[in-house]
């Protein structure tokens, strides 16, 4: 699969907003948004997990042009903690309980908008990818500091 362009997070954003999903872009995905110079597979999206939010977030998927098994469909509703799709017109990882943060509103509450993207702030970002505890994590940890310091100096919150 090629790389996840910034054409796909608008049509998230788009289909998302005329849904009524709430949700974060988390992971590189987010840190991409925020300038980290990267590329990435596939999209990361943290999401509310109430029954109406992912009951909507079904119906936005299939409106994307994801092909959802009913059993991926269920998974959705009820908020597995993570939901890989591969059967659409990109990779994405549905999120419900990512690792190093506490929850969905205190993540909103800290939130960034980027063009219209909420994106999670880089500091829960990079307390997600530490508490995950995976190799390809802790690799980009090191370059993600970096870019937060980066970041911090231009003025960022």
């Amino acid at each position: 699969m090629a790389a996840f362009e910034y054409r796909q997070a608008e049509e998230v954003r788009e289909t998302f907003a005329q849904h009524g999903v709430r949700y974060l872009f988390i992971g590189k995905s987010a840190a991409i948004l925020l300038g980290f110079p990267d590329t990435t597979q596939d999209a990361d999206l943290f999401v509310a997990k109430d029954p109406d939010n992912c009951t909507a977030l079904v119906a936005a998927l299939r409106a994307l042009g994801f092909t959802l098994s009913e059993r991926q469909a269920a998974e959705i509703v009820r908020g597995k903690d993570f939901v890989q799709l591969k059967h659409g017109p990109f990779d994405l990882d549905l999120i419900f309980a990512p690792d190093g943060i506490e929850s969905f509103q205190a993540a909103w509450q800290r939130r960034l908008d980027v063009a219209g993207f909420p994106v999670c702030h880089l500091d829960d970002i990079i307390a997600s990818k530490e508490a995950t505890g995976r190799v390809k994590d802790r690799e980009s940890l090191p370059r993600l500091r970096a870019f937060r310091t980066y970041w911090l100096n231009q003025g960022r919150p």
